[in-house]
């Protein structure tokens, strides 16, 4: 049973930081894609950033200069360090992976159940 559990979350003024951390557990055979995505009340979930399993990044343009995004393979754990929070940044951050779960299966898209972010003005 693959798991991903976030942590790091929590109360922050604007323009200070939080680290948020999302460890994969489980029978895993591979992770390729890894990446945070956020929903704030009443819009729909969007994506933060993104790393592939070598290394490349993508992030949404909101987040651009102010987060980074970084992968542990050997921890199967990913990283968003987020600087210069902003009241709009208020949201629940998921982590998401896509994780082959053994040899024998395809690879699929797993969740966490998400930490909360909330950026006081």
């Amino acid at each position: 049973q693959v798991q991903l559990v976030e942590s790091g979350g929590g109360l922050v003024q604007a323009g200070g930081s939080l680290r948020l951390s999302c460890e994969a557990s489980g029978t895993i055979a591979g992770i390729s894609n890894m990446g945070w995505y956020r929903q704030a009340p009443g819009n729909q979930r969007e994506l933060v950033a993104r790393i592939s399993s070598g290394g490349s990044t993508n992030y949404a343009d909101s987040v651009k200069g102010r987060f980074t995004i970084s992968r542990d393979n050997t921890k199967n754990t990913v990283y968003l360090q987020m600087n210069s929070l902003k009241p709009e940044d208020t949201a629940v951050y998921y982590c998401n992976a896509r994780i082959q779960p053994g040899i024998y299966y395809d690879a699929m898209d797993y969740w966490g159940k998400g930490t909360l972010v909330t950026v006081s003005s």
